[in-house]
């Protein structure tokens, strides 16, 4: 789902909401999470997951076209861990548009890890 997928389904769930109201009301949500996470505190919606930073430490890594070593500097990323909630509802429900297992994307996939 897209942005403008959400916003539209917002609108079109609440009737008295005109498309920029839900637009606003998607902005000024999402503002809130960036701003909380940047001041470097955690965003939790109960039943749903929450959002947080992972710290990354400085590693050695190589430079794949001239394998020269690189140091790769430490950094904070955004990470999100889905509520319990989710995870059993989606356990439940989920079919990613009919793929199977062989055919799913696993790039965005922890395997192995309960998340």
């Amino acid at each position: 789902m897209t942005r403008s997928e959400l916003i539209a389904l917002l609108a079109g769930r609440f009737p008295q909401l005109t498309q920029k109201d839900a637009g606003l009301a998607v902005a000024v949500i999402l503002e809130a999470i960036h701003s909380t996470l940047a001041q470097g505190s955690r965003v939790e919606i109960r039943g749903f997951g929450s959002f947080g930073l992972n710290y990354r430490p400085s590693r050695q890594a190589r430079n794949p076209k001239t394998s020269q070593p690189v140091t790769v500097p430490a950094k904070w990323v955004p990470a999100f861990k889905a509520g319990k909630e989710l995870r059993e509802r989606v356990m439940a429900t989920a079919s990613p548009r009919g793929m199977s297992p062989h055919t799913i994307d696993t790039r965005f996939l922890r395997v192995g890890r309960d998340s």
